[in-house]
């Protein structure tokens, strides 16, 4: 599941992308309401996070915008406003829930659980090929029934490569959409090696000519059934 968060103190917004990694969620992060309007109509999310007091640009035009362009992603909006009628405004403008700062972590996580499982995503909770099944919203990936330990960059390779099943990705969209911004090809080239190396022990134990995870040479890598 890949995350937008918006929001302009540098402390709080490490933290919470922090928190959201450990999570195994991807999370892009904004700091301005400019910065935000480029990534949300030059990406897809399934969930935005969105402070409201924001420069250049406020929370709340923000959201008015992407509504008037039909773009429908979960809006959570993270404010210090915390009145009735602060609530029924942002909840007007298209907002899908409301929390106000400061908040607890456990509420925040369950608020996110909350709005990636409404009608309309129950298709894509557990995503599975072969004996693996991934559950996007517990966040927990089995094999057979067993449970299975990942790290967060593991846990987010899998996903993104289940969301394209049986078609090859390339390691350099798969960084984009894992390591975003943070990624840097000159000084990280052997890292999704690594990883997907390690990731591959996992769900292919006992590899063999009907390995799950395959090389696709020149190009990148695949989940295929």
């Amino acid at each position: 599941m890949k995350i937008l968060l918006v929001e302009d103190d540098p402390e709080l917004l490490g933290q919470l992308q922090n928190l959201l990694s450990e999570q195994r969620y991807l999370v892009d992060t904004a700091a301005t309401g400019n910065a935000a309007l480029d990534k949300l109509f030059a990406e897809i999310y399934d969930l935005i996070l969105l402070d409201i007091m924001l420069p250049e640009v406020d929370g709340l035009t923000i959201l008015q915008e992407i509504r008037e362009a039909r773009i429908i992603t979960p809006v959570l909006l993270l404010t210090a406003k915390s009145s009735v009628s602060d609530r029924v405004k942002g909840l007007d403008c298209g907002a899908d829930d409301y929390l106000a700062k400061p908040f607890s972590i456990a509420e925040l996580l369950a608020r996110i659980r909350a709005l990636l499982r409404r009608p309309g995503r129950e298709c894509d909770t557990i995503l599975t090929v072969g004996p693996i099944a991934l559950n996007t919203v517990s966040r927990r990936v089995s094999r057979a029934g067993e449970i299975l330990e990942l790290t967060p960059k593991e846990f987010s390779l899998l996903e993104f490569l289940l969301y394209n099943k049986n078609q090859p990705v390339s390691r350099i969209t798969l960084a984009e959409h894992v390591w975003g911004d943070d990624f840097d090809p000159f000084t990280m080239s052997n890292t999704i090696d690594v990883h997907i190396k390690n990731l591959r022990r996992k769900i292919d134990p006992e590899p063999t000519e009907k390995s799950l995870l395959k090389t696709v040479r020149g190009v990148g890598f695949m989940l295929e059934e």
